[in-house]
Formats: C-alpha cells, sequence, structure tokens
C-alpha cells in the first residue's frame, strides 16, 4: 500500500532535512532542546496541515515531551525538589542528625552547627543531576536526529498532483532498516505506512485507528531505544558510592575546620569506623532521594492547561473514534505494549525506569488525547521563538 495524500493548499513551511541535522548537531544541549522542542512542533503542524486533519500526530506528543525533557536538561527545580524530599523523609533527617552527634562528640566544644554545614554541602547530588540532565539531553538529540529526521525526509517527498508520488514513498519506506529497535526500524516502517493509510481514509473512525496505530508504532521505537539514556538518568544517583565521605573530608580539609585529628581519621579510606558507617547510611539514603527528585522531574508531563503525573492513571476517557478498536494491526499492538487494552485504568507507572510500565503509559495518553486540539498550541511564545531561532535561551520560566 502506497499512500496518495492529498496536501493543504496552504500549508506551513515544514523544516527541512538539513534543518534538522543542523539542530542535531548543535553543541549546547539548553539550546539544542529548545530548537528540537520547537521543531517538532512545526512538524506536527506541517504534518496535519498537509494530510487536512487535527489528528494529533507523533510528532505532536514529541513536542510536549520534549519540553518537559528540557526541564530536567536545564535542571529546573531538582535542587529543591531534592531539598523538599529530604526533610520529608524522618529516615534520612535521623541518620543526618546521628552522624552530626557522632562528629559532635570527637570534637568537644564546636558545636554541631558548623557539622550540619558540612554534611548537607557533602550531600549536594550536583554530580547526580549533571549525569541526569546529560543523559536526557542525550536522549532528546538521538531520538530527534532520527525521528525527526524520518517526518523532515516525508515532508519533503515530491508530490504529484496535490498526492505524495508512490514511487518516492517506497523508496523512503524502503531506507527504513526492518526488524525490531533497537537496531531495526521496521516499527517505524509500520508507522509510516499506516499513516499513508490514514492520508486517503474516508472513514472517520478507521482514519483514527490507522493515526493512532502509526503514533503507537512510533512510541514504542522510540521507549526501546530511550531506555538506556532513560535508565542511566535515573541511576545516576548511584554511581559514587562513598561520595559523602570523600566530599565531606574534603570540604573539612579545604576550610580547614578544626574537628580534630581523630575525626579526620575516622574519615580517611581504609578504616572501618562507626562515623564512616553513619556516613554511608545517610549517604544511601540521600542517593535514593536524588534519585526521586529526578524521578519526580521524569514523571511529570505539563501539557497545555494541566499537568500530568506519570504515576497515576492517564486522566479522562478515550474518544467515540477509539473506544472500540476494530483495526486489526492496532488490536496486535496494543496487545503488545498495553496490558489493559480497553480501560485506562492501571495505567499509572510505578517506575519509569521500567520499559513496560512506562509504554502502557504512553499507550493510554495517546489514545485518550488524540483529538484534544489544546496539544496543537505552540509550546513557546512568539518572542521566545525568536530567540531561540537565534540560539539564545530566553529568560525566565520556559
Amino acid at each position: 500500500m502506497t499512500p496518495e495524500a492529498t496536501l493543504g493548499a496552504v500549508s506551513p513551511v515544514a523544516p527541512t532535512v538539513a534543518e534538522v541535522e543542523r539542530i542535531a548537531a548543535l553543541s549546547d544541549p539548553v539550546v539544542r532542546n529548545l530548537q528540537i522542542t520547537q521543531c517538532y512542533w512545526e512538524l506536527s503542524r506541517a504534518f496535519a496541515t498537509r494530510t487536512g486533519g487535527e489528528l494529533a500526530n507523533w510528532c505532536t506528543f514529541a513536542t510536549w515531551a520534549s519540553k518537559q525533557a528540557g526541564q530536567t536538561i536545564r535542571k529546573e527545580d531538582l535542587a529543591r525538589t531534592f531539598e523538599r524530599l529530604f526533610a520529608q523523609s524522618p529516615r534520612v533527617r535521623s541518620a543526618r542528625d546521628a552522624a552530626v552527634a557522632s562528629i559532635a562528640g570527637l570534637s568537644p566544644g564546636r558545636g554541631e552547627q558548623p557539622i550540619r554545614d558540612a554534611i548537607w554541602k557533602a550531600l549536594e547530588p550536583s554530580s547526580a543531576l549533571d549525569h541526569a540532565s546529560d543523559a536526557i539531553a542525550r536522549g532528546n538529540r538521538k531520538v530527534f536526529e532520527e525521528i525527526g529526521r524520518a517526518f523532515a525526509c516525508l515532508l519533503a517527498l515530491p508530490t504529484a498532483g496535490g498526492a505524495i508520488d508512490p514511487t518516492e514513498f517506497e523508496s523512503f519506506r524502503d531506507g527504513l532498516r526492518p526488524d525490531d529497535p533497537p537496531d531495526g526500524q521496521g516499527y517505524l516502517r509500520q508507522a509510516f505506512m499506516a499513516y499513508g493509510a490514514a492520508f486517503q481514509e474516508a472513514d472517520v473512525k478507521e482514519r483514527a485507528e490507522l493515526t493512532l496505530l502509526a503514533n503507537l508504532a512510533i512510541g514504542w521505537h522510540e521507549q526501546t531505544r530511550l531506555q538506556p539514556q532513560i535508565a542511566e538518568a535515573l541511576d545516576a544517583a548511584f554511581d559514587e558510592p562513598v561520595k559523602l565521605r570523600r566530599e565531606l573530608l574534603g570540604y573539612l580539609l579545604r576550610r580547614r575546620i578544626g574537628f580534630g585529628l581523630r575525626v579526620l581519621l575516622d574519615l580517611i579510606p581504609g578504616r572501618s569506623t562507626a562515623i564512616k558507617r553513619l556516613l554511608d547510611e545517610l549517604d544511601a539514603g540521600a542517593k535514593q532521594i536524588a534519585r526521586e527528585a529526578i524521578t519526580e522531574g521524569l514523571m511529570t508531563l505539563a501539557l497545555p492547561g494541566e499537568v500530568l503525573s506519570l504515576s497515576r492513571d492517564v486522566p479522562g476517557a478515550f474518544p467515540p473514534d477509539l473506544q472500540a478498536i476494530d483495526n486489526r494491526d492496532l488490536r496486535a499492538l496494543l496487545g503488545l505494549i498495553d496490558p489493559t487494552p480497553d480501560t485506562t485504568r492501571g495505567s499509572g507507572a510505578e517506575d519509569w525506569s521500567n520499559l513496560s510500565e512506562r509504554i502502557h503509559f504512553i499507550a493510554d495518553l495517546f489514545r485518550v488525547y488524540q483529538q484534544r486540539s489544546t496539544l496543537q498550541s505552540g509550546p513557546f511564545t512568539a518572542d521566545q521563538v525568536a530567540l531561540i531561532k537565534s540560539g539564545r535561551r530566553p529568560a525566565g520560566r520556559l
């Protein structure tokens, strides 16, 4: 089957393959993410306009996912989230207080506040947040340079009589590698074939199902490819098993805080001491909280007019066209990725690093929100877009 999509008389100018490649090559991860987000929206609008419909395509959802990823890449609020979660954990605060008391007991007369300040400084998860930011930035580029480029290629195909040239489409399709991800692009092939069929489908329900099939096939490919970067971001906090002891020792030595030789000896590597055990317990608890802070950022999705927690079931109901699925290929794909294909109950993910849980949520999100007109709005203001396209980061919260 080949597509014969009738193009709209007036269409937004679609980003070119060269533009996608230019953006993907940018070295600044913050600017690159902002331009990726804007480019996804431009691809989404050009795609929707040329196909004559307002159904959300994969690039529509990618716009908002990329914008959300930008918050982690810029490390917005992660430090404050860590502080909040730390303050809310009696177990970790108790471990900190015990460590402070033990160190203070070896240095009579010094008081606890300098020790408390030094421990808090050593606990700051800056390296974990940097690592998570880097992992998400690499994943953001990885998906864009593959899938964003594929959309740009499709939109650049020549047309004949208002329809995509079948021969050119077949060449585009055959350029996608067969087999499953992460190495194969078989699901991308299936997705673009489904989009092509949707372009020429007159029946509203069948068109909606074909679009959902395409969106989910790309989503499954994308999430499989992203698995290493998501797991890396969430595990970033556990990369340094003795960070607290090392950082605390360095802090005390740099500041020349006189806690006495005994305290310094108790922190030197190679010795097993009660203080080290307390600090290791505190370090483990702080790392878990850092992971929770990163997870909270990754498991939040801001959409126009609402913010979704990905640990909760997808809100809302399936639109009428997608309540009962007739398309055989779509039913087969849902059987693979959605353990509850006729309800959103149970779609909330407990662990975002778990691919099965993640794609379950995404399957219901795409199905519930495919016809939401609010998703079609732009992610940035006109002034912000002008700055972003010039390679600058707009001031304020994005």
